[in-house]
């Protein structure tokens, strides 16, 4: 999870210099970035069929691998058709291993009776803080974009060499295996629109938060507003566990929701520094325990297997993060890029109606 999100927001922060290197306007931008969640889709069928034939930890190690050479890829881009196909690779191996990443969590989970599923997602985000925060320093000492992510790419695949040893082993589940088409399972489809609402701010803060600072706020070190919504949303999810315990998992949907839309309104309304930072800081705070909470609700599915059924509630995710960023590109071309983030603060207040049909049908809240 750590070396995930470390290569994950590597890329991310990364976006302003790639936009400005290749001289891309935001509506270019928002159809570059399309092409990562398409990639990612056509892993999810892909990466479901893996993690129920295999044990999950070597579609999960493979892949990884794959993924930090494309990552190395990006950072090596001189023209839009090499960077498309980097994007491409690097989104498509990432959805593999991140299905048989989530399913050793969760069966993980299954071993504890306290909640430790946050933790993991927590690790995720502060690899992340990790990697803009690694960003930063290099922008800070002009080091080129070449040179950065051929260094995360070889740590990173350094670390995963050792630590693959200690993966769980013999994982694969023994039935609910085999994905039935047809009519969807409303427990899954109902969990994948919280999920796809909640992708759609998370994938437009990874995506624009930075370009939003640098263009809209006027800060040169662009990576602060990406920074604050990664060190926020970290410090939630650490502690998601221990709240989620106290209060439950409906009344937590609730606050995510409303703290969503409401830091998003406050950096819209108020465009300067201070007030920006304030707003990302919340809507970091917001977003942290959706997807460990739906993930985990994910995985007492009755049809399917967890590496099943994240497959498919993911695949929501995947459509929020589509939809997200490249909607916020063609808004801000449009209209400006202030006033297309008024989306990313609807879809978080509708995370709040979606998650109370879905424990008024389906009960699940004291999980």
């Amino acid at each position: 999870f750590f070396l995930s999100g470390l290569c994950y927001s590597s890329w991310a922060s990364r976006i302003p210099t790639i936009k400005t290197a290749l001289n891309i306007n935001e509506a270019e931008l928002g159809s570059l970035l399309f092409i990562m969640p398409i990639s990612s889709l056509v892993g999810l069928p892909i990466s479901g069929w893996l993690v129920s034939r295999f044990d999950s930890r070597w579609p999960l190690f493979i892949a990884f691998l794959f993924h930090v050479t494309a990552l190395f890829m990006i950072g090596n881009a001189t023209s839009i058709p090499f960077l498309m196909g980097s994007m491409i690779f690097f989104a498509f191996f990432m959805r593999i291993y991140n299905i048989a990443m989530n399913t050793q969590s969760i069966t993980l989970q299954k071993d504890y009776e306290k909640k430790i599923n946050g933790s993991f997602h927590g690790l995720w985000s502060l690899g992340g803080i990790a990697g803009v925060g690694f960003t930063t320093l290099m922008i800070a000492l002009d080091v080129s974009i070449h040179l950065h992510l051929l260094i995360v790419a070889l740590l990173t695949l350094t670390l995963s060499l050792i630590f693959f040893k200690d993966l769980i082993r013999q994982d694969k589940a023994p039935t609910g295996n085999t994905l039935k088409m047809g009519k969807p399972d409303p427990q899954l489809l109902v969990l994948g629109f919280i999920v796809m609402f909640t992708a759609i701010c998370e994938g437009g803060m990874f995506d624009w938060s930075g370009v939003y600072f640098k263009e809209v706020i006027g800060v040169e070190l662009f990576t602060f507003g990406y920074l604050i919504f990664m060190i926020c949303m970290t410090m939630s999810r650490f502690i998601s566990d221990f709240v989620v315990h106290k209060i439950g998992m409906k009344p937590m949907y609730k606050i995510s929701s409303v703290s969503i839309a409401v830091g998003m309104s406050i950096a819209i309304i108020f465009p300067t520094f201070w007030p920006a930072l304030i707003g990302f800081s919340i809507v970091g705070l917001g977003t942290a325990a959706v997807f460990p909470m739906t993930f985990i609700l994910a995985g007492t599915s009755k049809k399917y297997s967890a590496g099943i059924a994240l497959s498919v509630v993911v695949t929501y995710a995947q459509v929020g993060i589509l939809m997200g960023p490249v909607i916020i590109g063609y808004l801000a071309h449009a209209v400006n890029l202030r006033l297309s983030f008024l989306f990313m603060a609807m879809a978080g207040l509708a995370i709040l109606p979606v998650s109370r049909y879905y424990f008024r049908r389906f009960g699940n809240s004291e999980l």
